[in-house]
């Protein structure tokens, strides 16, 4: 029997091969921690069979079996059994659109294609583009250059480079390696080339595309899945990336009626800053990137606005143009990054049309420029197209005739749209997510997948909204502040957060900070400080494992925002001195004042911590608490936020009930458990308070039982205190129940929030 699911905790399982294993069993052994912490399910990362050692599970390379390194599916079902027992049920996270190649062997469908070409039983499984090669082979971007083909070495039916092992075709093996080659269904090629033979996860070679359009596809990867539910294994998916695939409402119809009527359906879908999910799909909702913008932007202070745009600018950056700069990244990506899948979608345009334009590239990319979602083909969406399409050709007229082609191909439907619309995305990603929010410096803790830095936090009438919105429309949809694809943690964020409050302090750091050590470039000294200040340790410790982790952080940051050094081209002159710089922050000066700073600031940035917590457990929605952060967390981008978590600290911690935001987490997802219908179907008021600070609390009431009161901008707060701000609550009695303390009608602020910056009051029968 399937178990409702009111709250998930994420656990990242890995394999021994992974280096730091975390398997079903270890997952079975911590069990009774999370029942006790008051969760209802376990919330998996991917668990299908996936590239040998894989530190994430994302890289699959057998859909149809349960990962062996995890425990196969004896594990999996030990595990579910172990949970049923305690109540409990299991999520699973799971990937429909790619699978893993960068090992062929270890991929039984790649293989397969790969020795048989278009005769092999999975040819029509992968997006492959047969006509790339004018003999129909597939092009793997796999060499340094074109000319390591001919070191290709004969070794058996396999063809050999260094450790590249790749199947030999029936028949074709007679000769030397690159004579064999040349008969092979496959043709290696520079990676520098630009050109793929296959549909990729956005930029990443080794992840190849799947043709979930097609249904023989579809039943053949998700079987194991269905096993699962049939077996009553597992009562949910999160499903990963579906904008990826062709058509995801058509995925989601036939995954819904694969998985039945009561399974929970939860997407990865990236809603741009305006965008409401598709209100057909049959899901429950988001993974909740959404919530987690709204949640963490409401204690972002708008005052320190203008004084951050003004530090930021006195780096050399003109912020006034970041969204000039975002267009032209997203023109780059779509013509340099991407520039094998524009070809492919020009093909597709001109058979469709039945004419080509020599500036439909460049009329595609300007397109994508003026679109602000992932893809705009949802039926709520269907003035985004024509809108981007209006205001392309309003800036750019000597595209028009270009246009034209374009439109006078996705007319058609088909290919040409899907792919369209497949691009979009990527190309959203690879210029947003993973280089403008790596190069905008005004408040780092805003650079947040499905986050929108430009707006400045968020007001309390749209939280108040979105919020009433969703328990309308999506009760059930996911909230979150941590995943596995954060670029920051959500108490980093929290702290760095805090800056809003006292920029003019904060540039006074700065100030002193470059002229003691200056950074090698002043913009990505801005970004790299406040990452450094975001996971500082409150002792001034600097242990080994936080230089590793600062310079691997610093590394990836500087690569992703492509500014001096990028993955393709590193510079190893800019990167040294970068490295060279962070050495010096840590064994000099700056570290002591980073430390001061810090403890100046932590009281607040607890507070912000505690109250955006309780904020994401308590709005409308089903909460998932990621790995260990029911205690302090002060993790940075992945692999840093999949480090091992030291659950006897926290079984210990959960006995004493003394850590404030174990506290937190614990109270509100054990009263979860205790008003299921309150939180599941209840409704959601804002609760208004009155008085001069009143701007500096947020509280509502779910249902008619529950109120929620949280503190905000507190370093302005320190200095007026509440004076006369009360709460009006609700008619009754109310009992806090993080600590115990009863109220009643309109309560003073000072009253309310004695022994903690948040309440989460019950209301009282005695």
């Amino acid at each position: 029997m399937a178990f409702p699911v009111r709250s998930t905790y994420r656990l990242q399982l890995r394999g021994a091969d992974s280096g730091s294993a975390f398997t079903f069993a270890d997952a079975e052994n911590v069990l009774d921690y999370l029942d006790e912490l008051g969760v209802s399910h376990l919330y998996l990362s991917p668990i299908l069979t996936a590239v040998s050692g894989s530190g994430h599970g994302y890289d699959v390379t057998d859909p149809t079996t349960v990962s062996p390194e995890l425990g196969g599916a004896e594990g999996l079902a030990r595990l579910s059994a172990a949970a049923r027992a305690r109540g409990m049920g299991l999520i699973v996270d799971i990937v429909p659109n790619h699978v893993g190649v960068d090992q062929p062997q270890q991929n039984p469908w790649w293989w397969d294609v790969l020795r048989h070409g278009r005769s092999s039983d999975y040819a029509t499984f992968f997006d492959i583009d047969w006509d790339l090669d004018p003999q129909g082979r597939i092009v793997l971007p796999v060499l340094g250059s074109d000319d390591d083909a001919a070191a290709l070495t004969v070794d058996g039916d396999l063809l050999r480079l260094g450790d590249l092992a790749l199947p030999i075709a029936p028949g074709t093996g007679a000769g030397t390696g690159p004579e064999v080659h040349a008969r092979q269904h496959y043709r290696l090629v520079g990676w520098r080339n630009g050109i793929v033979g296959y549909r990729r996860f956005f930029s990443i070679t080794s992840l190849a595309g799947l043709r979930q359009e097609d249904r023989a596809v579809f039943d053949a990867n998700h079987a194991e899945i269905a096993r699962w539910f049939r077996e009553e294994l597992v009562d949910g998916v999160r499903i990963d990336h579906p904008d990826g695939l062709t058509d995801p409402s058509g995925y989601l119809a036939w995954l819904r009626e694969l998985l039945g009527p009561t399974a929970w359906i939860v997407i990865e879908k990236i809603l741009g800053v305006d965008e409401a999910l598709e209100l057909t799909l049959p899901i429950q909702g988001t993974t909740g990137y959404d919530v987690l913008r709204e949640v963490g932007g409401v204690f972002v202070d708008p005052a320190g606005a203008p004084a951050l745009t003004e530090l930021v600018e006195s780096a050399g950056v003109d912020y006034r143009g970041i969204p000039q700069l975002l267009a032209d990244l997203k023109v780059a990506v779509a013509t340099e990054t991407l520039g094998s899948e524009l070809g492919r979608l020009r093909r597709a345009v001109v058979a469709a049309a039945g004419m080509d334009h020599p500036q439909l590239p460049e009329a595609v990319a300007a397109l994508l420029s003026h679109i602000e979602v992932y893809r705009s083909d949802y039926l709520g969406l269907s003035a985004v197209l024509p809108t981007a399409l209006a205001e392309t050709q309003a800036a750019q007229p000597e595209l028009g005739p270009a246009l034209q082609v374009l439109t006078a191909a996705l007319a058609h439907g088909g290919e040409p749209a899907a792919r369209l619309q497949q691009l979009c995305g990527a190309v959203t990603a690879k210029s947003v997510e993973d280089c403008l929010f790596y190069r905008d410096a005004r408040l780092v803790s805003l650079n947040e997948v499905g986050g929108e830095p430009h707006r400045f936090g968020v007001g309390a009438a749209e939280f108040h909204q979105s919020a009433a919105t969703r328990a309308r429309l999506w009760p059930q949809a996911m909230t979150t502040l941590s995943t596995h694809d954060t670029k920051r943690g959500e108490d980093v964020r929290a702290r760095i957060g805090v800056l809003s409050q006292v920029p003019s302090l904060w540039a006074e750091f700065v100030g002193r900070w470059e002229a003691e050590t200056p950074s090698p470039d002043a913009a990505t000294g801005q970004f790299l400080w406040q990452n450094i200040f975001g996971v500082w340790p409150l002792t001034g410790e600097v242990t080994d494992q936080l230089r590793d982790r600062l310079h691997g952080y610093a590394e990836k940051a500087i690569r992703e925002a492509a500014l001096h050094t990028s993955w393709n081209e590193p510079d190893s002159e800019f990167e040294d001195a970068v490295h060279g710089w962070l050495d010096a922050v840590l064994d000099g000066p700056v570290a002591g004042q980073l430390t001061e700073l810090v403890a100046q600031l932590n009281p607040h940035a607890a507070s912000d911590a505690l109250g955006q917590k309780l904020l994401a457990l308590t709005v409308p929605g089903i909460p998932d608490v990621y790995q260990g952060t029911e205690l302090w967390d002060d993790s940075l981008v992945d692999p840093d936020n999949r480090r091992p978590i030291d659950y006897a600290a926290r079984r210990a911690a959960l006995g004493e009930l003394q850590h404030p935001k174990l506290r937190v987490v614990t109270t509100a997802l054990r009263l979860r458990r205790s008003h299921p219908e309150t939180f599941s179907h209840g409704g959601y008021v804002p609760v208004l308070a009155d008085g001069d600070a009143s701007d500096h609390v947020l509280a509502f009431g779910r249902g008619a039982d529950i109120v929620v009161a949280v503190t905000r901008w507190t370093v302005r707060l320190t200095e007026t205190g509440w004076g006369n701000t009360i709460l009006a609550l609700p008619d009754g009695t109310w009992k806090d129940t993080l600590t115990g303390a009863v109220a009643d009608g309109p309560t003073s602020a000072a009253q309310l929030f004695a022994d903690l910056p948040v309440v989460l009051l019950e209301r009282h029968h005695g």
